[in-house]
């Protein structure tokens, strides 16, 4: 933690330093020459840099921080620029099956029974959900320039927290705030970076990414975040075209000693952190070994991948977005009993009963029709530059038993 003596200084100097780098009347971007369809803005705009700070966050003590200030780059909107929901409606499977394409992704938060799907042609707008799913506080998040998906436990010290969007990014993600103490938040692992809370974590919970049509099949009754979010916005439409492709101009915001390239820049991998330990399973070993098992900090965990998906951040409209699939990060023991698996066919089945499993870790069929493994926390679709600068020890599982060293480990 950094203690900074003079607090307008931080404000003037460092934290807005980098105010817009966007134009912010643009809500559409186009990747495929670094630029943004009618006018990225290279250049960074200062002028505004001391208002917006002392306006803007008023409450935000920025003498006390985890990480520098120089980090935080303007992301174009603005505090709430991009809007949070905060009071989100739902709709029932049927209903939602009318706008939903069976491989849109859909984000999964299932608490005490209370099972809900987030789209993420929803999510790729607001980011940030403040709910209350089987009677737990949570906040459901998605960073499209890092493809995270994170839900987090919003009560802290018996505090209940409301998250917003504070409009910059550090390293490409995310960077939230809490409207009780206007602290900021990093999205990709709920650490409190900047003011009064600096070093909490939040609770961090399991938030796979599936596909619409697995969802419905596992859960008929679940509930569907609504379109009718009050906010007119053209869901359905991706507004970062290619991005998960080529990337664009927020690849400079890596220096060249940021940029991991053990594995290249925009590749998916599922992303774990367990203790001090943290492992990334790419996708493209994923497609040739769709079932992985690995103990990460004494932990015994089971990574699966089966195809359907498509990338919301791909074509310009989200339904013709190429397929990349989906995981899940589960506990293999069940019942005092450490399982293994493998692939059968279109599925994975138990080495032990001969039992089927979908992606969410339910048997679907066999002797343990009905079981359910216990789910791990995980980055289950991240952008491999976005992950690696946050965990630069991050060893990488390349296939066959075989890993490759974190940066710095021994």
């Amino acid at each position: 933690m950094l203690l900074c003596g003079d607090r307008e200084r931080d404000c003037r100097g460092a934290i807005l330093a980098a105010s817009q780098r966007r134009d912010p009347s643009r809500d559409r971007h186009d990747f495929r020459h670094g630029t943004e369809r009618g006018g990225w803005r290279g250049e960074q705009t200062a002028g505004r840099a001391g208002t917006l700070s002392r306006l803007a966050w008023p409450k935000t003590d920025f003498r006390i921080h985890s990480v520098p200030l120089l980090d935080f780059q303007g992301g174009g909107r603005g505090k709430n620029g991009i809007p949070s929901l905060d009071e989100p409606d739902f709709v029932s499977v049927e209903a939602a099956d009318e706008w939903l394409s069976d491989q849109e992704p859909v984000e999964v938060v299932d608490i005490n029974g209370d099972v809900r799907a987030y789209p993420l042609q929803i999510l790729i707008w607001h980011e940030i959900v403040n709910d209350v799913v089987g009677g737990k506080p949570v906040a459901v998040t998605y960073c499209p320039l890092c493809n995270s998906a994170s839900v987090f436990d919003r009560t802290v010290d018996g505090q209940l927290l409301e998250f917003g969007t504070t409009g910059l990014l550090r390293f490409a993600n995310l960077v939230m705030y809490d409207r009780q103490t206007e602290s900021w938040w990093q999205e990709v692992n709920g650490e409190e970076v900047v003011g009064d809370l600096t070093g909490t974590k939040l609770e961090a919970l399991p938030a796979p990414i599936i596909a619409w049509e697995d969802f419905k099949a596992a859960h008929p009754t679940g509930k569907v975040l609504s379109k009718d979010t009050g906010f007119d916005k053209p869901y359905g439409e991706n507004p970062f075209y290619r991005y998960d492709t080529l990337g664009g101009e927020f690849l400079y915001d890596f220096s060249n000693d940021q940029r991991d390239r053990r594995l290249p820049l925009l590749e998916r991998v599922v992303a774990i952190s367990i203790g001090e330990e943290a492992l990334a399973v790419p996708y493209s070993v994923l497609e040739t070994e769709p079932v992985v098992h690995y103990t990460l900090s004494g932990q015994d965990l089971v990574v699966f991948f089966m195809g359907g998906a498509i990338s919301v951040l791909d074509a310009e409209d989200i339904v013709d977005g190429r397929e990349i699939g989906s995981t899940g990060v589960f506990d293999p023991q069940l019942d005092g009993r450490k399982l293994t698996f493998q692939v059968a066919g279109d599925g994975i089945v138990d080495d032990q009963t001969g039992s089927t499993w979908n992606i969410l870790g339910r048997a679907i069929s066999g002797p343990l029709l009905g079981q359910q493994l216990t789910a791990i926390p995980a980055q289950g679709s991240q952008i491999w530059m976005t992950w690696a600068v946050f965990r630069p020890d991050t060893v990488i599982y390349q296939g066959g038993g075989q890993t490759l060293a974190g940066v710095g480990s021994s």
